[in-house]
């Protein structure tokens, strides 16, 4: 399976995908870790990993309160 992030508004609409897929969980993670700042930038809200079509988890790019 590839590992994706689905990019949402804090509504849970999807403003789209990733352009990158990736083979791993790992390598799906650093990735975010790269280019969230300019997720935040382009005022998504948060992210959902899939694996495949199986939602693994979803997380905010806000800092908690």
């Amino acid at each position: 399976m590839a590992w994706s992030w689905r990019l949402e508004k804090a509504d849970g609409r999807s403003v789209g995908v990733a352009e990158e897929t990736f083979s791993t969980q790992a390598d799906a993670e650093s990735w975010l870790g790269e280019n969230w700042r300019g997720l935040r930038a382009d005022d998504v809200d948060k992210v959902v990993l899939l694996d495949g079509e199986t939602l693994v988890y979803e997380m905010s790019l806000h800092e908690p309160d």
